[in-house]
């Protein structure tokens, strides 16, 4: 653990001890504390300690600086991995998702700030704890069919946890999400105001080492509030009908024949997105429905990753996103016809090297 000024100013990820809180703080704000594989085995560390603390009731996991906690994994760190053959995006997807899996079945009461921007892999580290705290500045996306790529860190678990197409929606488009939009859709606990955070924590820090998690939950509800009213609420009758099928081109069909503005606007939305990995996300998305394991809708996932690795997809979109930032990526394909059953099912083929020791039941779907 960081002991001097120097190296805590210098650590990526600041791990401390506050009364009766283990706190995890990300400390890459000029890269909206982006993930490295360091940071993913800091916090491995830190939860291994933490969970084994007889001092520490409760976990909280926070961003340093005011734009986010977290905008994903460093994409640009994989794109450079992958362009020169390395294992690196392999390992840093691994260890990863073997963490979400892990703060999904954490013991102790996992608290995050998710104040800001949450993207990504800040996603994976948040959805799956117990105590979700939201903020005015909340922007919460799955951005990741606009790169070539799908939502993963178990998107296809998290997305597809509620009845109708909330999740579906959020999955494909990669629009932001409010903090009363998070709550809605399930992966957000409590709207807290930002300039209460302070004293939130030091409420958390000041409990007794042997709370309960319902200690932890009163005293959050403590400092909860009403949060500004989201877009999604008005408009889940019509994202529920129009994203209720089994194909890109059937919820495009439903987009067009419905006409509204809302209609109108998700069309363009879609029309930027890799056609290709519109129909990956919604594929994932389906079978994760009818998953009954975190693990297995990870392992999928992770399989998939082999496949994004090769793609020409991926690069384009990063390059165009990150890179050039030109906003001009040139997908192959480029229309949804011609995405084929061939292109698809490279995704979904079982990892030589899974996750977890027992492997996903159904084989690779057709």
């Amino acid at each position: 653990m960081p002991s001097t000024s120097e190296n805590r100013t210098e650590a990526e990820t600041l791990v401390e001890r506050d009364g009766a809180l283990g706190r995890i703080r990300l400390n890459r704000p000029k890269a909206l504390n982006s993930l490295t594989l360091q940071m993913v085995r800091d916090i491995v560390a830190a939860l291994d300690d933490f969970e084994g603390d007889p001092a520490v009731a409760a976990v909280l996991v926070t961003g340093e600086g005011e734009r986010g906690l977290c905008a994903g994994g460093d994409i640009r760190a994989i794109y450079d991995g992958g362009k020169a053959g390395s294992d690196e995006p392999t390992t840093f997807w691994r260890e990863e998702y073997t963490l979400n899996a892990r703060i999904g079945r954490y013991p102790k009461p996992y608290v995050v700030v998710m104040d800001g921007i949450v993207m990504g892999g800040g996603v994976g580290i948040s959805v799956y704890g117990s105590h979700r705290i939201v903020t005015e500045r909340t922007r919460f996306a799955m951005p990741e069919t606009g790169i070539g790529f799908f939502p993963d860190v178990g998107a296809s678990w998290f997305l597809t946890r509620q009845a109708g197409e909330l999740g579906t929606h959020v999955g494909l488009t990669g629009e932001p999400l409010s903090a009363a939009d998070a709550i809605l859709v399930g992966l957000a606990d409590v709207f807290v105001r930002s300039e209460r955070l302070p004293e939130l924590v030091e409420a958390l820090a000041s409990l007794p080492a042997d709370s309960s998690s319902e200690a932890v939950s009163t005293a959050i509800a403590g400092f909860a509030d009403v949060p500004p009213a989201g877009v999604l609420e008005p408009q889940q009758q019509a994202i529920d009908r129009l994203f209720a099928f089994d194909s890109i081109e059937e919820i495009v069909a439903a987009l067009r024949a419905d006409g509204s503005p809302f209609a109108e606007k998700l069309l363009s939305v879609l029309s930027t997105k890799s056609p290709l990995s519109l129909t990956v996300t919604l594929r994932l998305l389906r079978l994760g429905r009818k998953t009954e394991r975190l693990e297995d809708c990870l392992e999928r996932e992770f399989a998939a990753t082999a496949a994004v690795l090769r793609s020409h997809d991926f690069y384009k979109g990063v390059r165009a996103a990150v890179i050039d930032k030109d906003r001009n990526p040139q997908w192959k394909p480029a229309r949804l016809a011609d995405v084929t059953a061939t292109d698809v099912g490279a995704y979904f083929q079982p990892s030589a090297h899974p996750l977890f020791a027992a492997k996903i039941k159904e084989g690779s779907p057709a």
